[in-house]
């Protein structure tokens, strides 16, 4: 997957963690949707009715459309979670 992130920007260190059994690589301090959207990842669930595509919205823990589990925790919010080195997350494919 491209990187999405802005060349320009010093981050803090780099660590990985697992999307869907993917390796992916993201910074210290980034929530965890920001580093899903840096590597190409639009949706993060899935309509519980219709089974249409879902993915984050507000980006500040409102909307609650951008759920994952995380290291077996269900519907966490990826927009309230900083990720973290080894972090594996699920999301609805």
């Amino acid at each position: 997957m491209v990187d999405l992130r802005i060349e320009n920007i010093k981050r803090k260190e780099a660590i990985i963690f697992t999307v869907n059994g993917k390796e992916v690589s993201a910074y210290k301090g980034e929530t965890l949707l920001a580093a899903l959207i840096a590597a190409g990842y639009k949706k993060t669930k899935r309509s519980p009715i219709k089974g249409n595509p879902r993915g984050g919205l507000c980006g500040m823990g409102v909307c609650f459309e951008c759920i994952v589990t995380v290291n077996g925790v269900p519907n966490i919010r990826s927009c309230m979670t900083e990720v973290e080195n080894n972090m594996v997350v699920k999301i609805d494919e």
